[in-house]
């Protein structure tokens, strides 16, 4: 599995998810219960990005279109969110976070 460094773990917070373009795909990283998650960061409905909407209690909300996906498993919990997202294994290596392309 091959691995590439996203950002510093200190870019990340809980109510701050960092957003990031990498190999073409917009990916939020977002920090859960002390664990990182990399989720694909645009709505599925719409064009808006994900890190920028709203987090609270695992979930982030979409900042236009009021959908809600679960950040741990990357599931649509309320509509309009077409379909649910796809998630990224991620992994920490010298204070970086990294991710894989291999969908979990």
């Amino acid at each position: 599995m091959s691995w590439i460094a996203v950002c510093d773990v200190s870019q990340v917070q809980e109510d701050f998810p960092f957003s990031a373009k990498v190999n073409d795909n917009e990916i939020g990283i977002f920090l859960v219960d002390e664990q990182y998650y990399a989720l694909e960061d645009i709505c599925p409905h719409a064009y808006a990005l994900l890190s920028q909407g709203f987090v609270e209690d695992g979930k982030v909300e979409c900042p236009l279109h009021e959908a809600i996906f679960d950040i741990k498993t990357g599931k649509c919990l309320r509509e309009p969110g077409s379909r649910d997202l796809k998630i990224y294994p991620t992994r920490i290596n010298e204070n970086r976070i990294e991710i894989s392309f291999i969908e979990e």
